[in-house]
């Protein structure tokens, strides 16, 4: 079997979607995460872009051992020796350099002509080698690049020292037939790049990238670039988990495997989309909510007679527990902590007794317990710092022909405030109250409101999208009271808006 590297890009391209960002300490989880789903290589970022991105770089870096460690820069001096200071502590490590290369990005962006291009992209080369052995150039755009043109750079770069060529479809342009002709293309063109891998980095704008990547490994390439839940830059990259499962699933066909752990797929969904505040939807491939539910009939008695007439994989295969209804009020702590560890749920010892209680309280209020309740109570109750407003207590007066009225309590470190607020419902209400106290005030995007699981005592998960300025974030909150669940959605944004990552700086700089 030939082998597919898998290049994870979520911390670098993935965390550059809308609302998506995530600070040093979310970024390690999601590191330590890449690294148990035993990834090939990940991208940690773009050092340059900011000081925090060059912290975080520089943190997983030093503690993340197992794939290679990536930073990204672009073609020029400063960029390429942040990039290298920053992966300065990294075992393994990668410089990935990239430049425009088709006629619209040189003409209207770089305002650059070919020759200069070319220079540019050498000489980027063959400094990052001064850091590194490892080096990774992208032709930006290369999709829309002319076929000479590209396969004179690569041609160069591969001379200068590049190891690894990434051909990005960076505007999702490209249809699947149309990219696999563009890698055999090159091979044809390029004899050299034999001597290389062949990456491949396609996104999603016309909803092809998974395609176009699979397309790209029949052309040859050795290695797909792509991110948990195929969160990116507008409609995002290639699905990880869907190339991989695809590769997995259909390797009579492919002939090819990767060494990705597909067990730790669903465990990092889960956390990908729990730090960044992106949802999956529930037909999302692989990891949605209902990539293993059967309703009709045809269907039911089919799975009844062997699974295999409906499923083409097993939940287990991609670490989708199966187990439902395992926990209730008379549980005790051996078995909170075991069904914390088939769920892949990193809570450290000092935390469970925590968890313990919180369980308990939910049981409290809810016949049954499940796995999805869990997960939502222990994601909620992480990560809370004494830099963040944390929701104390909550009172709602409202009924027909009255005026709704919130009450909010609210602790940051050892500081408790409490304030009151009138809306148009007690979740308008709510947010007034928790604005008077954070003097946040941001504009509320999007609000959704989904059940975790079935029956009337469900838990609610609430996400939110909110903006301030040019920022937007993503918060979620989840409770079986839906108004509960909506303030803490709306507490996660906030603190999300006045303490995650500044991004401002980093979106004008260009993108692979």
């Amino acid at each position: 079997m030939r082998k597919v590297r898998i290049f994870d890009t979520t911390l670098r391209d993935g965390e550059q979607s809308p609302g998506a960002s995530m600070n040093a300490r979310e970024k390690l989880e999601v590191a330590r995460q890449l690294a148990r789903l035993n990834v090939d290589a990940l991208e940690a970022g773009f050092p340059i872009s900011s000081r925090g991105d060059f912290d975080s770089v520089r943190q997983v870096a030093r503690e993340v051992r197992g794939p290679v460690i990536a930073a990204l820069a672009r073609a020029n001096k400063g960029d390429i020796e942040c990039a290298g200071d920053a992966l300065r502590p990294a075992r393994r490590k990668r410089i990935h350099t990239f430049i425009a290369t088709s006629d619209i990005h040189m003409e209207k962006k770089l305002k650059k002509s070919p020759h200069e291009v070319l220079q540019l992209a050498v000489a980027a080369v063959k400094l990052a080698r001064k850091f590194t052995d490892d080096v990774e150039f992208s032709p930006e755009d290369a999709t829309r690049t002319r076929p000479d043109f590209l396969a004179k750079v690569v041609r160069e770069v591969i001379k200068a020292g590049a190891g690894t060529i990434n051909v990005p479809d960076t505007v999702g342009y490209g249809t699947p037939s149309e990219f696999g002709r563009m890698i055999r293309g090159l091979y044809a063109r390029v004899p050299a790049l034999r001597r290389a891998t062949v990456s491949v980095h396609c996104h999603n704008d016309l909803g092809l990238a998974v395609a176009s990547s699979l397309a790209g490994v029949e052309a040859g390439a050795g290695q797909v670039e792509c991110t948990i839940n195929g969160i990116g830059e507008r409609a995002g990259n290639a699905s990880l988990e869907e190339v991989v499962m695809a590769l997995k699933t259909r390797r009579d066909y492919y002939g090819c495997e990767t060494q990705v752990v597909t067990e730790e797929l669903w465990r990092a969904s889960r956390l990908v989309s729990r730090l960044t505040g992106v949802p999956v939807q529930p037909n999302k491939a692989i990891v949605g909510a209902n990539a293993f539910a059967h309703e009709a009939g045809i269907h039911q008695h089919g799975m009844i007679m062997s699974r295999a007439t409906y499923e083409i994989m097993t939940p287990e295969s991609v670490g989708v527990p199966e187990s439902r209804l395992v926990l209730g009020k008379h549980s005790g702590r051996h078995m909170v902590r075991r069904k914390l560890d088939e769920l892949g749920l990193g809570v450290a010892e000092g935390e469970v007794d925590r968890i313990y209680t919180s369980l308990m309280a939910l049981a409290d209020r809810k016949k049954y317990v499940y796995d999805e309740d869990v997960i939502a109570l222990v994601e909620g109750s992480t990560g809370a710092s004494a830099d963040v407003w944390v929701l104390e207590d909550l009172a709602i007066s409202t009924g027909r022909g009255r005026v709704p009225t919130a009450t909010v309590r609210l602790r940051k470190g050892k500081r408790v405030a409490k304030s009151s607020g009138r809306g148009d419902g007690p979740v308008d209400a709510t947010y007034r109250a928790i604005d008077r106290l954070t003097h946040a005030k941001p504009e509320l995007v999007d609000y959704s409101l989904r059940a975790i699981t079935s029956g009337k005592d469900a838990q609610g998960e609430v996400t939110v999208r909110l903006r301030s300025g040019s920022r937007e974030v993503s918060g979620r909150g989840a409770s079986t009271d839906i108004i509960e669940a909506s303030a803490k959605a709306y507490l996660n944004g906030v603190n999300r808006l006045q303490h995650g990552p500044a991004k401002g700086a980093a979106r004008s700089l260009g993108r692979v």
